[in-house]
């Protein structure tokens, strides 16, 4: 079989903007180096190739839909069984300052879709004004994430919450709407987003999570070239039995509080 020469693949690259030129270019170059057309094999060669695609696209659209799937029950039963805990959040979170009880912000999804974000509020009011004001003592140094252990924004009531990750709740209902999964990487804010390098912009090959690989690792004292790196060995070894693991996982890591602040 011949190579395929410079200028025939400088062809088939400038051929993708167009998917009908692409599609007659790999024809034509299959027709010349295999001596025969794909669309004109034997029946059997073609039936193993609708085997092989059809096949591969039920796996992998079945373990999508198995994931809703787990997303849904567990997200809704989680939002009735909790509901107790948040009205007893919300009134402490009122009580504190009198402010509003949810934080909502926009975060970035799947391929750079935004969404709002709802927290219960652990900072004072007007925190997000103060932050230039502490930039310099960024725990995470230069990164493009911010974490600071004793942030004097944080309110009494919010350094219980974001301890035991409670303030993280109210995100179940991203889940069922769908904008979040159970599992995947966190969502970023969009001014992080924007400073994202392209082997970064990694993370957003799929739908967010409340939890992942370095949620139960340690999170905040996790750096953010760390946390890239989990979130892309995530994606690239996704799985449901893996997806069970680390909600199991994320249980003793929210007992235990470590990186939570």
């Amino acid at each position: 079989m011949k190579k395929t020469t410079k200028r025939e693949l400088t062809s088939l690259s400038s051929a993708g903007k167009c998917p009908e030129c692409r599609r007659l270019l790999l024809e034509e170059l299959y027709e010349q180096y295999c001596g025969s057309s794909r669309f004109t094999g034997s029946f059997f060669r073609r039936w193993r190739f609708f085997r092989k695609k059809y096949g591969w696209l039920l796996v992998v659209g079945g373990a999508k839909a198995l994931k809703r799937l787990l997303d849904v029950v567990l997200s809704a039963c989680g939002l009735v069984v909790l509901s107790p805990l948040f009205l007893l959040v919300a009134t402490a979170v009122k009580m504190t300052d009198g402010g509003p009880i949810f934080y909502f912000q926009k975060r970035v999804g799947t391929y750079g879709a935004e969404f709002v974000f709802p927290k219960f509020r652990s900072m004072r009011v007007g925190a997000d004004k103060l932050r230039h004001q502490i930039n310099a003592h960024n725990d995470h140094g230069d990164s493009i994430t911010f974490k600071m252990k004793n942030d004097p924004r944080v309110t009494k009531v919010g350094r219980i919450i974001r301890r035991l990750s409670i303030d993280e709740l109210p995100q179940l209902w991203c889940v069922l709407r769908g904008d979040m999964s159970l599992v995947g990487p966190r969502p970023a804010l969009p001014s992080e987003v924007a400073e994202y390098s392209l082997h970064d912009r990694r993370r957003l090959d799929v739908k967010p999570g409340l939890t992942c690989f370095w949620q139960v690792s340690g999170r905040g004292d996790i750096p953010f070239q760390d946390q890239v790196r989990l979130d892309v060995q995530y994606i690239e070894s996704q799985s449901i039995w893996l997806d069970l693991k680390l909600l199991l996982r994320t249980i003793p890591a929210v007992v235990f509080g470590k990186g939570a602040y």
